[in-house]
């Protein structure tokens, strides 16, 4: 009899049948088919947009499990050439990022999202800064961190140091070697440090930075102070150039602090996004 009560219950909240799995599926956006994941069921819809090389599954385990499912709905997407969203094999013309974020939005319209906010990670947060520039009526908030506005002589040295996949340390290699096997792993990392060097030769090193003036939604920056891929300077100056934005500062935090202080971190970005 309890146990047809408890049934009868959980029956009754689906919410509490339901909000913790995560689905998958594939969509044809703007001439390729995008892989998405996707959880929760609050009316906030959040996309997270992946790092280089990155996927839902390898750069956001913990914001797909933990961010709340009441309050939002989470959309983790593979871009173009990376992840699941192969074929075709990722490429870096010089607007690829552009491209990244017309198909992030145009993504997010497909699966009929009304207005999102966005959580960027590295190449990711570079994609939310040019997509909150260029469809400011569809993007809510924005929470930035490890992105760069431009490229300087500092960060070509940096790239060229993990040029070289095997050099990488075990833990940081071993999911994208299994996700992609180690040949296309290693040649697209070689590609996307060839495609990020292009910056350097334009004016100022530029990326996006002549795009920051024009975002208008709110956006939280978030800095780990022991990165060393993106030094600080990068964070003061989106910081200093997209008006009323918030610089948070994580002492012990490296490139990947939504994953090493995960909790931490999912409760700014739920406080920032409420």
């Amino acid at each position: 009899a309890l146990g047809k009560l408890l049934f009868a219950l959980l029956s009754s909240l689906p919410s509490l049948r339901f909000s913790t799995s995560v689905t998958s599926a594939k969509v044809a956006v703007n001439g390729v088919h995008l892989r998405y994941q996707q959880t929760g069921e609050g009316e906030h819809a959040v996309l997270l947009l992946p790092g280089m090389l990155g996927s839902g599954e390898t750069d956001f385990g913990p914001q797909l499990q933990s961010l709340s499912k009441k309050l939002f709905t989470v959309v983790a997407w593979d871009p173009r050439g990376y992840g699941h969203s192969r074929p075709p094999d990722r490429d870096f013309p010089v607007d690829f990022f552009e491209r990244d974020a017309k198909d992030a939005v145009d993504l997010m319209k497909t699966l009929k999202f009304k207005k999102v906010s966005l959580l960027g990670w590295s190449d990711g947060g570079i994609t939310a800064l040019i997509a909150a520039a260029k469809y400011p009526a569809y993007i809510h908030k924005m929470v930035i961190w490890g992105a760069n506005a431009y490229v300087t002589a500092e960060d070509s040295v940096i790239y060229e140091g993990i040029r070289d996949v095997s050099k990488w340390s075990e833990r940081t290699r071993k999911p994208l070697e299994a996700l992609y096997g180690y040949d296309y792993f290693a040649r697209t990392c070689e590609k996307w440090v060839d495609g990020i060097g292009q910056f350097k030769h334009q004016p100022d090193g530029n990326i996006c930075r002549h795009l920051l003036p024009l975002v208008q939604c709110p956006t939280l920056i978030v800095h780990g102070e022991k990165d060393p891929l993106v030094p600080r300077f990068h964070a003061d100056f989106i910081h200093e150039h997209v008006k009323g934005s918030r610089l948070h500062l994580m002492p012990e935090g490296k490139h990947n602090l939504h994953l090493r202080f995960a909790s931490e971190f999912n409760k700014l970005a739920e406080d920032f996004l409420q």
